[in-house]
């Protein structure tokens, strides 16, 4: 039986990640491309999430992915990842996008995303993670909001499978009412 590891506070992981906005990273209109976002968010995430468990960590989920605004190209953008809730042996991990005009010096909030993260050995078997030491309101408030989305998510994976037909390796086309 393995021992639990020590708790750790959210700070001890904190992550920041910089990044420029090159066009080969940027959509017809001259914006951050969507993926390469997501991709700079999964990348922060792990991050974090490594920090946390000193551990190899595999992405589970990403959820509530928003995009609020643009991100232009020579913009700066700024990732910020923090540990929200440890479970067993995943972790949620919250991410924040803010993107930097370098000429005016304004920033504003551009994306933010939800994702869980699993701690594995090196036989892909899942280890135990760090529970968190919650300092604030805040914090626990997070921590138990995180718990219900996780209790959500676990329930939707288990019933939600309906739509994977649609989209699967061998699809075809259809019409509303089922006439091919």
């Amino acid at each position: 039986m393995m021992t639990a590891p020590a708790p750790k506070r959210p700070s001890a992981s904190l992550t920041e990640m910089t990044q420029l906005l090159l066009p080969g990273d940027a959509n017809a209109l001259g914006a951050a491309f969507g993926g390469s976002v997501m991709g700079w968010i999964d990348i922060c995430a792990a991050v974090c999430a490594q920090r946390h468990c000193r551990q190899t960590v595999v992405t589970a989920s990403m959820d509530e992915l928003h995009f609020f605004a643009p991100i232009k190209v020579g913009w700066a953008v700024t990732l910020r990842a923090r540990v929200i809730a440890a479970f067993n042996t995943s972790m949620e991990i919250g991410v924040s996008v803010h993107t930097e005009n370098p000429l005016t010096g304004e920033t504003q909030l551009t994306t933010s995303a939800l994702l869980t993260f699993v701690a594995l050995d090196a036989q892909g078997r899942k280890l135990p993670v760090p529970s968190l030491l919650l300092d604030s309101q805040a914090e626990q408030l997070a921590a138990a909001d995180a718990a219900e989305r996780r209790r959500e998510r676990l329930t939707r994976k288990a019933r939600d499978t309906g739509w994977l037909a649609l989209v699967g390796p061998r699809v075809t086309e259809e019409v509303e009412d089922g006439q091919r």
